[in-house]
């Protein structure tokens, strides 16, 4: 399995538009053959920084989410193009 968190930090007064993304990429992605958990959060507190933890059976699974027309418009085409920072944590789960 395949498991990390996307933090993105965007600026001030871009959340609606942020989160109008991120449901469109959330709700195709949990659709995804292979995508386990999509879930976006924006931080308590941080107005303009997001969350996002995934998870995917392999690593055929992320690639084909990484290549998606979704991801493609939402993400690399939307998200990233606004962002002033990302972090991205890969995770080894214990059990």
């Amino acid at each position: 399995m395949v498991s990390f968190t996307v933090r993105l930090t965007f600026e001030e007064g871009t959340r609606e538009a942020i989160a109008e993304s991120l449901r469109q990429l959330t709700q195709a992605s949990r659709q995804e053959p292979g995508s386990i958990n999509y879930i976006a959060h924006f931080v308590e507190g941080e107005t303009a920084t997001v969350l996002i933890y995934e998870q995917y059976v392999d690593e055929a699974a992320l690639e084909h989410h990484r290549n998606s027309p979704h991801f493609q418009r939402y993400a690399a085409g939307g998200l990233y193009k606004l962002k002033h920072q990302r972090l991205m944590e890969h995770l080894h789960a214990i059990a």
